[in-house]
């Protein structure tokens, strides 16, 4: 079974790497959707995977550090693209979720990368 929660934050950044007139080049701003997947089999007693309220403890922080920041400036994040944006919150979250199976970070609500791991 696959279960989910989604969670959306603000970050501005740009790409360094771009050529000098691409758009993307100057600093800019998205409202990111993040849904995070874990793979399991609900709890015989609890009937869950996971407590909602335990999975949005978990990853709360992930999405603080990068809320309303120049993504740029984190460690790690240097060139965030959605795609190395993907990985970073995966090499983030995957000590306290080993069930976790993917991610999908959306850019824009027609944009986005799902990520499963290497």
């Amino acid at each position: 079974m696959l279960l989910y929660k989604e969670f959306t934050f603000d970050s501005a950044h740009f790409l360094p790497n771009v050529p000098e007139d691409h758009k993307c080049r100057s600093i800019h701003g998205h409202t990111y959707r993040l849904r995070v997947w874990l793979k399991g089999k609900p709890d015989p007693q609890l009937g869950w995977i996971i407590d909602f309220a335990e999975l949005k403890k978990i990853i709360k922080p992930v999405v603080s550090a990068l809320d309303h920041k120049l993504m740029n400036n984190i460690q790690g994040l240097e060139n965030p693209t959605c795609e190395l944006i993907a990985v970073w919150i995966w090499n983030q979250l995957k000590p306290a979720l080993p069930a976790m199976a993917r991610i999908e970070l959306h850019e824009t609500p027609t944009s986005g990368v799902i990520y499963e791991g290497d």
